[in-house]
């Protein structure tokens, strides 16, 4: 079989530290054909160091060039360039979120349904050791039927001081969109797609708008910081489940940590670090096993896992539809602040 020709659409920090690396890897099945980027001597640049034969400043030249691209682009573009991908007949990786609106994903879904391209989104999370090894833990039945999951995705100084994560009109939030997405993604993944009712949630900027922060992550203007730098939130599922939800780019606590939890009814875990908690025999549990360490990063697992699909030797393990349930949460969380009261979810 041909190699897949692969075209990179932003050339920014993500494309460079973890999309094309992973390709790279991939030089038996994945030929990295075009990069574009609006900044011209950006995209000249990373296909000169990455030795990519094409450059583009628009995005539509480079559809003919290539069998499927990857989106790294701020979010406000997400939908637009996919739609335009899948309506050329290319199929579509992109970056997370899938897009800022439940409206942009579902024109997303058509898309690529109408074009029969395939679609997934970049929530490398799910590749992680932990993560595959608490799936399979719940598809044997080990924590019976979910009850209550807890999520933290906490930083305690990291505003990305680069790019534009601190602009609302091109990203549509911060750390909610930006970095809390991932573990929700993940936990809804786990929890096997439940069907979300009713979402409260706060955000919160006190922090980052304050002059004088010390921020690792480099510098930011408080004055024109205009995202959310810690969300709370508390989603409600059709089956009984709940799930608590925090994330934070800035909060006055002991150090970063990202933590995932649920309990079940015949057991309980941890997915970071991962254990097993349960009662039998007479008493209570607590398994932790040594996890293999995998040669490969998330990011390339993730990247092969898309090109073996589009070769036609693979299932996405991230399909739209799942995505789009991220980014409906994401809006019910912000408008549930944005208004000071709960928000139902319409399925």
């Amino acid at each position: 079989m041909s190699k897949l020709r692969m075209g990179i659409i932003g050339a920014g920090g993500i494309a460079q530290e973890r999309h094309i690396p992973a390709y790279v890897g991939m030089a038996d099945d994945v030929e990295l054909t075009a990069v574009q980027d609006v900044n011209a001597e950006r995209a000249r640049l990373v296909a000169e160091t990455f030795d990519i034969p094409l450059a583009f400043e628009e995005y539509e030249p480079l559809f003919k060039e290539v069998d499927a691209v990857t989106i790294c682009t701020p979010n406000k573009f997400h939908s637009e360039i996919a739609i335009a991908a899948l309506e050329a007949g290319v199929h579509v990786l992109c970056e997370k979120p899938m897009a800022i609106t439940t409206q942009e994903c579902e024109a997303m879904i058509t898309a690529a349904e109408k074009n029969d391209r395939l679609l997934s989104i970049a929530y490398h999370f799910r590749h992680m050791p932990e993560a595959k090894l608490a799936k399979e833990t719940i598809l044997q039945g080990e924590i019976g039927d979910p009850l209550v999951t807890r999520v933290q995705a906490m930083r305690r100084r990291k505003v990305p001081g680069w790019g534009v994560f601190t602009n609302k009109d091109l990203q549509g939030g911060g750390s909610l969109i930006d970095f809390g997405c991932h573990l929700l993604d993940l936990a809804l993944w786990l929890l096997d797609d439940p069907v979300p009712v009713e979402v409260i949630g706060k955000t919160y900027d006190r922090l980052s708008k304050t002059p004088g922060q010390v921020n690792d992550w480099g510098a930011f203007d408080h004055e024109t910081f205009n995202v959310d730098d810690h969300v709370t939130s508390y989603i409600t599922f059709e089956n009984g489940l709940s799930m608590q939800f925090e994330c934070s780019w800035a909060a006055n606590i002991k150090e970063d940590y990202t933590a995932l939890s649920i309990s079940g009814v015949d057991g309980g875990m941890d997915v970071y670090p991962f254990q097993l908690y349960q009662t039998k025999h007479g008493a209570v549990w607590n398994s932790q096993p040594a996890i293999p360490k995998e040669s490969l990063s998330e990011g390339f697992v993730q990247a092969k896992n898309f090109v073996d699909s589009c070769r036609g030797e693979a299932e996405l393990v991230v399909k739209p539809e799942q995505a789009l349930k991220v980014t409906k949460l994401i809006e019910a969380i912000y408008k549930s602040s944005e208004i000071g009261s709960s928000v139902k979810i319409s399925n």
